[in-house]
């Protein structure tokens, strides 16, 4: 008897894989860059300019959620789907205080407007790839 191996199956797992390693790498640039603007010193902090301090802690925080949950979908553990869908969903939160943050006068980088939609797209991408497994 010959199996058949559905394509789409297939093509959804792999879609999944890709998915996940961009969440580890995606991830670990994370924890780098918000490592070395937090715990770098004064150069460090100062060429991050009009940074805004929970926005650049919760990047941060939330790159170790990024690897956890690129690590959970390679494994196929089902509730990397449900921490894809949470970090998707904080990223927007915390997009969404921002832009009251600057509506409200605060300083700002404009690179953190898209840094944050990079984020937004990139989780929301990834939660809809894995719920979609």
């Amino acid at each position: 008897m010959v199996e058949v191996v559905d394509s789409s199956r297939r093509g959804r797992r792999t879609l999944v894989m890709v998915a996940a390693a961009i969440a580890i790498v995606f991830g670990l640039l994370t924890i780098s860059s918000g490592g070395q603007a937090l715990f770098g010193g004064a150069v460090a902090r100062a060429a991050v300019g009009n940074a805004v301090d929970f926005v650049l802690w919760f990047n941060f925080g939330a790159g170790f959620a990024y690897v956890l949950a690129g690590i959970g979908l390679l494994t196929r553990y089902r509730w990397a789907v449900a921490l894809s869908i949470v970090i998707a969903a904080a990223t927007v939160v915390v997009f969404a205080a921002f832009g009251v943050h600057v509506v409200g006068g605060g300083a700002y980088e404009m690179r953190t407007v898209g840094a944050m939609a990079l984020r937004s797209a990139v989780w929301i991408g990834i939660a809809v790839v894995a719920n979609r497994q």
